[in-house]
């Protein structure tokens, strides 16, 4: 009799063991990263997940020497070492860059996506505390690399986004937009910050940004959800998944664009003078969907999340559903590929990286944490034609590789902003490198 239980037993463990196997079995990608990209990308059957697919490459930082690869006529070299998880950058008007040395909140909540988000933060490095500062870097002799460094600025809330209108530097805080004085050449601001409007924090999608409008007369704010599909109800992500249109002098917003589950870097076309933003899609609906994307972002546009994503497919799962608004739902102007996390963003009008890269934007891709194979992990650049839209049959085009291994199984580093240093080259922030590269052509060829 005994042994015919722990017979059934053992039956009943396997049983249990292959179910969940079959539960959390890796979805592995159909499709290559680049299909899903473009103005017209492919896109496939979704797959509804119990559970997310996991797959999270090891940090293991840069030996001396390492860089990531640049294409043939750029060199990479770091511009600074030694940070705490650098994730955004701005430079000021004499050259100057500031960079927000930042990390997630402690955060609950966000449902089984939040609870893998969270075991993927820890598993990656990035669950130590915030550094909560601004990092003044200043490259004075024009080598390519910041010999002086200080703490520009302290007392933060996981701070991000960075912007100088007139005499104030605004900061966007994770719960916060808040300005202090500031005059160009100065190294520390010790001043009170002065609030202008509370943001919505907690949940998933921590970081904030913030850009001007070139009139300087308003301010865009990005704010994600706190989840993957409103999956805690509506009411948590109030004023959440849009991007703010903020005016300074009134400290008072309106909600610009909705929709967005998780926009991040935002800058304008040189040529338009449009707002253009990059979003982080959702999760749990397969490797291969849907899309991450650039696009063009219209006052009062809807991105569709959470019940539709890329122009008015519906994502079942979120209820009730909201045919009624599909008709009115944006499609996003180019598509990134599924699960690459685009977070940074600038256009390459101040940048000198030769004709391939003359005229479009570029994009730091953090990578995934959820896709077999892993996507992302690189900086691309997206060719724009002379209408200040995407190039219609383009594909985006790798500006800078090597932070993720050869195998997938180990990470680098994983690129966030991207801006122009005053000289034309290209400045990439990498948070878990820990490190800022500078991408640059030799002096002969400029």
């Amino acid at each position: 009799m005994r042994k015919h239980v722990i017979r059934f037993g053992l039956v009943l463990l396997v049983l249990i063991a292959g179910l969940v196997f079959y539960i959390t079995r890796p979805d592995r990608a159909q499709l290559s990263e680049n299909a899903v990209a473009g103005r017209t990308p492919q896109l496939t059957q979704v797959r509804d997940q119990w559970f997310p697919t996991v797959r999270v490459a090891d940090p293991i930082g840069w030996k001396d020497g390492q860089t990531p690869t640049a294409p043939a006529g750029l060199q990479v070299q770091p511009f600074a070492k030694g940070l705490d998880h650098p994730r955004w950058l701005y430079r000021l008007a004499n050259g100057d860059v500031l960079v927000a040395e930042s990390n997630s909140p402690p955060r609950e909540g966000g449902g089984i996506t939040g609870w893998f988000m969270r075991l993927f933060m820890k598993q990656a490095g990035a669950g130590t505390p915030s550094a909560n500062r601004i990092t003044l870097l200043r490259d004075a002799n024009g080598d390519g690399t910041a010999e002086a460094r200080s703490v520009f600025l302290t007392g933060l809330n996981s701070p991000s986004g960075m912007a100088v209108v007139g005499d104030w530097l605004y900061v966007a805080n994770t719960d916060a937009l808040v300005r202090y004085p500031f005059r160009s050449g100065q190294t520390r601001i010790t001043a009170a910050p002065e609030k202008i409007v509370d943001l919505p924090g907690g949940g998933n999608h921590w970081a904030r940004n913030v850009v001007a409008d070139p009139d300087g007369k308003s301010l865009y704010v990005s704010v994600g959800s706190a989840s993957n599909i409103a999956e805690n109800g509506l009411d948590i992500e109030k004023n959440r998944a849009a991007i703010w249109q903020v005016d300074p002098v009134k400290k008072t917003f309106r909600i610009y664009a909705s929709g967005l589950r998780n926009a991040n870097g935002m800058a304008f076309e040189p040529r338009s003078k449009d707002l253009w933003t990059v979003v982080n899609e959702r999760d749990m609906l397969g490797s291969d969907m849907p899309p991450d994307y650039l696009t063009k972002v219209e006052f009062g546009g809807n991105y569709g999340w959470p019940w539709h994503y890329w122009g008015g497919y519906i994502d079942e799962r979120v209820q009730p559903q909201r045919p009624d608004l599909r008709q009115y739902v944006a499609r996003p102007d180019y598509a990134l590929g599924a699960h690459v996390a685009p977070l940074g963003l600038a256009f390459t009008a101040d940048m000198r990286l030769g004709e391939r890269f003359g005229n479009g934007a570029v994009i730091g891709l953090h990578g995934s944490w959820n896709r077999v194979p892993p996507s992302g992990y690189k900086v691309i650049y997206v060719p724009f034609a002379a209408n200040g839209f995407p190039v219609a049959n383009a594909k985006p085009v790798d500006l800078l590789t090597g932070f993720l291994t050869a195998d997938g199984k180990d990470v680098h580093g994983r690129p966030v902003a991207v801006i122009a240093d005053r000289t034309g080259a290209m400045l990439v922030a990498d948070d878990v490198g820990n490190t800022i590269w500078r991408v640059s052509q030799p002096l002969a060829a400029r």
